[in-house]
């Protein structure tokens, strides 16, 4: 695969490569095409590399004897960031360092799949970086993104729309989706709301008053 393209720093969003399951090597391609910035955690570094992907950044708490070294000599220059906190993913630690250079956006891929609970931890942690950091997480099937208080976009109709609470969200509403929202609630757990869709073209509209809101536009 060839390497990223050369742009602008910070006019486009970062790249994060996590290490869940990978994506098709199209949609990885599509989002390195206009990366200014390519990081990737430590554990998915031997997978980039075997891709031939341009490596910028490469971040993690490097335990398991691992040694960064040993991709310095394979590619050159990378950045090599240690960041050993325990008490953060090594997702949240690269949505850190990114906020730490005024990045202002960044689209990860293979951040679900493979293991379930990195999968569940990767989705719901973007919440508490929603004001500080523009996240898009992208897989073979979803896009899946928080959204503000009122969110307006253009679908075709038939778009599979899931909406998913992280905690409780209350004072929802929608227009132009087939299975309307009127002031509802969605709960973790108890509610969700899976599997909607765009009831026309034309501009959807949802809108909640209190929580954390996740919209994922799905392709079976």
């Amino acid at each position: 695969m060839s390497s990223h393209h050369i742009v602008r720093d910070d006019q486009e969003p970062a790249l994060i490569i996590a290490n869940g399951s990978a994506c098709h090597e199209e949609l990885l391609g599509q989002l390195l095409e206009w990366s200014p910035l390519v990081i990737v955690l430590d554990a998915a570094i031997e997978r980039v590399m075997a891709l031939n992907i341009k490596v910028d950044v490469l971040l993690g708490d490097f335990d398991n004897a691992f040694n960064p070294n040993d991709f310095l000599q394979l590619q050159s220059p990378i950045e090599v960031v240690y960041t050993p906190d325990q008490n953060k993913t090594d997702l949240e630690k690269a949505f850190d360092y990114l906020i730490e250079r005024k990045i202002p956006a960044v689209n990860v891929v293979w951040a679900t799949g493979k293991r379930a609970d990195h999968t569940i931890s990767n989705l719901t942690n973007i919440v508490r970086y929603r004001h500080l950091l523009k996240i898009v997480i992208f897989d073979d099937h979803s896009k899946i993104f928080t959204l503000p208080r009122t969110f307006q976009k253009w679908y075709t109709a038939k778009t599979i729309i899931s909406l998913i609470p992280v905690g409780v969200v209350s004072g929802i509403n929608s227009e132009n989706l087939i299975y309307p929202l009127q002031n509802d609630t969605l709960t973790m757990g108890y509610r969700s709301g899976n599997s909607n869709a765009v009831a026309q073209d034309g501009i959807v509209v949802i809108s909640h008053t209190e929580g954390d809101l996740l919209l994922m536009e799905c392709v079976d």
